[in-house]
């Protein structure tokens, strides 16, 4: 399995023995865990981001009704001829 050596100040160092101390993990553990926890919420907002654009270009026409002023000019509108 590929490694990643990942540089700490001596105070986050001292911060994770304890808290792995305190959790009974390993603070190779507590890191690994840490970026997958990072790795899934990245993921997932992703995801939500692409499911509402999704709903968003289904609902174009819905949402340029309810939200008129909202509207970007059309081409040529807002200027001066």
């Amino acid at each position: 399995m590929p490694a990643l050596n990942v540089e700490f100040s001596d105070r986050e160092l001292e911060d994770l023995r304890q808290i792995a101390k305190e959790r009974g993990t390993s603070m190779k553990a507590l890191v690994r865990e840490a970026a997958a926890a990072d790795i899934a919420r990245h993921r997932a907002l992703q995801e939500g981001a692409e499911a509402f654009r999704r709903f968003f270009a289904t609902h174009a026409d819905e949402f340029a009704a309810a939200f008129p002023d909202d509207e970007p000019p059309s081409k040529g509108e807002g200027r001066a001829a």
